[in-house]
């Protein structure tokens, strides 16, 4: 389990489930927002279930509207009108959360620079640092096992919940507060404080594997991410394939994975849509790179616009899929701004992919399985496929 404190769990106990991209704002609307959650592993894929109760935006605005007559929190009033529906991807976010989903899609969150994952004995181990990040300009170095945050020790706790209070996400901590981390290297054992600041993150990274293909990985879909995995592939050597990494890929704005498949497809359909009934359709432009072998990696943090785009390449042919079932979010959120502000976000449907499979509470399926070197199973696929 892995987690980076660009991605932040939702403060209240109500969104602890309600890790969610706002799927259709930015088809309807043209407000791309969302939330990023952790790459922790989800439920177990189980057949998607339709709540009995759905929750509908005029109810819940409504209900604000009667807290704020009545001197009531409107917050309070549409987080209890949301939960009658026992939608898990059903939420209510503060104007300030709200704002900080939308930042974190724009590549910005407020951090100390730190991924982490937890072993299997649950410690907390830093796998990377970001560059000009307080964490690197203090010394520390992935590797290096963290012990404590304010105090409080971080062994066994969930990477996301590690995640929330490096972000100082309980208390609505900005840029330049202080949060005091303990560490330890070896037999060394130390503490230090450092200020928490505004940072940006590149979501694609583009490496070159020692046989000369092509790995391209997405930590979600971010502002710009599809346009820089097309430019990616254009500079990709001509006579290699590439690996399209998408393990533990929350998700993100959907705009911009359909433009990661638009570089691998020579235009077509990427997936289907409802909404309130209504049934649309997402199509990836024409003139992708269609012949170079591809192979897409997942897993079970593999998540939301991720699926899409791998039931995509993998339904029309396109890509060789390796890894493990992915997580299955498949629901389509319309956002709803309230009277106080906030936003409630309700699942007003679901997509399919091309061939017409349903993802929610299902996920993927690989073609081939792999848990265990998943990136070296993915390098022998692609050799094959290039012979």
């Amino acid at each position: 389990m892995s987690g980076r404190d660009l991605f932040c769990q939702p403060r209240r106990t109500r969104r602890g489930t309600a890790l969610t991209l706002v799927f259709a704002s930015v088809l309807v609307t043209g407000a791309a927002t969302g939330s990023l959650p952790g790459t922790e592993r989800g439920p177990a894929p189980g057949p998607s279930r339709t709540p009995a109760t759905a929750a509908r935006p005029d109810d819940v605005r409504a209900a604000a509207a009667r807290a704020v007559a009545e001197g009531a929190s409107p917050l309070e009033a549409a987080e209890r009108a949301v939960s009658r529906s026992g939608d898990r991807w059903d939420a209510v976010y503060s104007p300030g959360e709200y704002e900080e989903f939308e930042e974190a899609l724009d590549g910005a969150y407020t951090g100390v620079g730190l991924s982490a994952r937890r072993e299997r004995a649950g410690r907390i181990e830093v796998t990377e640092v970001a560059a000009g990040s307080p964490a690197a300009d203090a010394g520390i170095r992935a590797g290096d096992r963290l012990r404590s945050i304010d105090g409080r020790p971080v062994d066994g706790r969930p990477v996301t919940e590690v995640v929330s209070l490096l972000r100082g996400d309980a208390t609505d901590a900005p840029a330049g507060t202080p949060v005091r981390l303990g560490l330890e290297r070896g037999t060394r054992a130390w503490s230090l404080t450092l200020r928490r600041a505004r940072l940006s993150t590149d979501s694609v990274t583009v490496r070159t594997l020692p046989d000369g293909d092509t790995l391209i990985e997405i930590g979600a879909f971010t502002k710009g991410s599809g346009d820089t995995v097309r430019d990616a592939v254009r500079r990709a050597p001509r006579d290699n394939g590439i690996i399209l990494d998408l393990r533990g890929n929350p998700g993100g704005l959907v705009t911009e994975a359909v433009t990661t498949a638009s570089a691998f497809l020579d235009g077509g359909l990427v997936a289907t849509y409802d909404v309130d009934g209504e049934q649309r359709a997402l199509h990836a432009e024409p003139g992708g790179d269609t012949a170079r072998p591809l192979v897409t990696l997942v897993d079970g943090g593999t998540m939301s616009a991720a699926e899409l785009l791998t039931g995509a390449l993998q339904d029309r042919g396109r890509a060789v899929v390796v890894g493990s079932r992915t997580f299955g979010k498949g629901s389509v959120q319309m956002p709803s701004r309230l009277p106080d502000g906030s936003v409630a976000e309700l699942t007003v449907g679901h997509y399919r992919t091309p061939s017409g499979r349903g993802v929610d509470g299902r996920g993927i399926t690989p073609d081939l399985e792999a848990d265990e070197d998943a990136l070296r199973h993915a390098e022998t696929v692609l050799e094959g496929l290039g012979d």
